[in-house]
């Protein structure tokens, strides 16, 4: 029985069958984490999403920024945008159905050693903290009001966490710093203009989340995707594992009990 985390899929559905292929992934013993961005820019997002559903109890996928934005596009709020390459699952005639079944997944995923999300941790928050606001965005997303949520997320205000914080600004900065976070001010504001690796960073006033000195101690390692530009992250406590396969890099998995890293490189470039 072993646990496999993997990044961003973005509908690089072959890369992941692969990849699962030379890691002897067993879907009645094993369990497969998915770090989110299932959908988007690659291929075959309509086979990654029944792929995934299907293995049932044996897959952990949390939500990233593409998931939700194909439940926005589902609603109307956003027109398909033929660069995502996601037509054929509003077409399936199993859309509704994966739609919904995506709808229904967390924020926040967590093992007795580590926890797993989109994008990062607030540096702002212990886990504690990321448990509540992750427990109270999943309880709309799961509930009868989804869709207001859904209309209401698109902001980058508020940039900064309180627990004063009420409502769609709790809302929207919890979705943020879940699905969207790469860089942030010294004081913990959110910066989510930037998208380069840190190293090309001419600015040393935005630090990457998991590099910012006041960052609150998370008693687990910290695992993510979405910043494809890192190529992969191995911290003290963080681990990135986007690799930027849709952009022609490759797929990365990591077998957790005895952190092996298995890679499949990418077989087209989107």
């Amino acid at each position: 029985m072993a646990n496999y985390i993997v990044g961003d899929i973005q509908g690089c559905f072959d890369e992941l069958q692969l990849l699962l292929q030379k890691a002897n992934f067993n879907k009645q013993t094993d369990t497969l984490w998915l770090a989110g961005d299932l959908v988007a820019r690659g291929p075959k997002s309509l086979e990654t999403l029944r792929f995934v559903k299907q293995l049932g109890n044996s897959a952990k996928v949390v939500l990233g920024n593409h998931d939700l934005h194909l439940i926005a596009v589902s609603l109307g709020i956003h027109k398909v945008k033929s660069k995502d390459k996601t037509a054929a699952i509003f077409s399936a005639p199993d859309s509704q159905e994966l739609l919904d079944w995506l709808r229904l997944q967390p924020l926040l995923a967590e093992h007795d050693d580590f926890i797993m999300c989109h994008a990062g941790i607030s540096p702002q928050w212990n886990l504690s903290t990321a448990r509540t606001a992750a427990q109270e965005v999943e309880s709309i997303l799961q509930g009868e009001h989804w869709q207001w949520l859904i209309e209401q997320m698109y902001s980058n205000q508020p940039d900064k966490w309180s627990e004063e914080l009420t409502g769609i600004q709790r809302y929207r900065y919890t979705i943020n710093a879940f699905t969207r976070m790469r860089f942030c001010f010294s004081d913990g504001r959110l910066d989510m203009a930037c998208k380069l690796p840190p190293e090309q960073m001419k600015n040393n006033t935005l630090a990457p989340w998991f590099a910012l000195n006041a960052r609150q101690p998370i008693e687990k390692t910290i695992i993510f995707g979405h910043w494809a530009a890192l190529e992969g992250y191995n911290g003290s406590d963080v681990i990135g594992l986007d690799t930027g396969c849709v952009w022609g890099g490759h797929l990365t998995m990591l077998r957790w009990e005895d952190k092996t890293y298995f890679t499949q490189e990418a077989l087209t470039t989107s």
